[in-house]
């Protein structure tokens, strides 16, 4: 069994209280019901300002934590080597928060970027950043691979300016590993298309995405954020990256037994439930691993 024992040590004194998750769950719908779309993009920030984040449970999810852990033979090495250097492998995490998860990834090696809209957001991880370098929050798992470098980055996850900041372009194929957690969830069901699209056009051809699917099994028509997915939303989503799915009058998924795939599809390559995750969380979440079809 894996276990954290610096890390765990770490969080152990801080508090979690559901109830007080939900009452913010709810104040987080409320203030989204009165937002457009284009509105949904820069409203986190005013949450982060508020202190209203249900989502930070300060620390990575431990579903993650276990995966990295227990399932490296499913990760791309850490780093290649070409012409006698090492060269590291990149993660993106968007809709990053406080960062836990970037600094995570680090800790195995991987050079990780986290991306988020909120600049209140960005200024909290790069505290936990500073934070880490001081007290070594997050060992070093890997010690021939030693730590990835880390970086924040306070953009648009759906336009290109935020690859050329952090030195990267679509045309070298930057991203080795892409995480989703909490981020499709808190996007309203009409971007969901190109949520997918840009998955798939930022992931390497031999890269791997890994999606926390959460919440799984909420009714879509309580809303949200966190809006109810379905795993069969996802198979949908990547099967054709950018194109819209169906649902049916209560909300969910249609059925699509087509078997047809796009040329820029994902296809799942594992699957599992988590051991662990967070708390009120066991029954609603599950991982799912993604590659280029083609």
């Amino acid at each position: 069994m894996y276990v954290y024992p610096c890390y765990r040590i770490t969080i152990s004194n801080w508090g979690f209280d559901m109830e007080k998750v939900n009452e913010e769950r709810e104040k987080l719908r409320q203030h989204f019901l009165s937002l457009s779309d284009e509105q949904q993009v820069t409203g986190w920030d005013d949450m982060w300002q508020k202190q209203v984040t249900p989502w930070d449970r300060k620390k990575p999810n431990p579903a993650l934590v276990d995966a990295l852990g227990q399932k490296s033979e499913l990760f791309p090495p850490p780093s290649t080597t070409a012409d006698g250097a090492k060269i590291k492998k990149k993660v993106l995490i968007p809709g990053c928060g406080r960062g836990y998860d970037v600094l995570l990834f680090a800790s195995y090696g991987y050079d990780a970027y986290g991306l988020d809209v909120s600049p209140t957001a960005v200024q909290a991880a790069e505290q936990l950043l500073a934070d880490q370098a001081k007290e070594q929050i997050f060992p070093i798992q890997h010690i021939q691979e030693g730590r990835g470098q880390v970086k924040f980055v306070e953009a648009d996850f759906f336009s290109d300016d935020f690859l050329s900041r952090i030195g990267l372009s679509k045309s070298i194929e930057p991203f080795d590993v892409i995480y989703d957690y909490t981020f499709l969830c808190a996007l309203p069901p009409s971007m969901r298309p190109r949520w997918a699209a840009r998955l798939s056009e930022l992931l390497s051809p031999t890269g791997t995405l890994v999606c926390l699917e959460f919440p799984l099994g909420k009714d879509p028509k309580l809303g949200g954020p966190p809006h109810g997915l379905e795993h069969d939303l996802y198979e949908q989503l990547f099967a054709h990256p950018g194109r819209e799915v169906k649902y049916n009058f209560s909300g969910h998924v249609a059925a699509d037994r087509s078997g047809e795939k796009a040329d820029n599809a994902l296809v799942r390559v594992k699957e599992w439930v988590p051991e662990r995750t967070f708390e009120g969380q066991d029954k609603s979440t599950m991982v799912s691993m993604w590659r280029h079809w083609k």
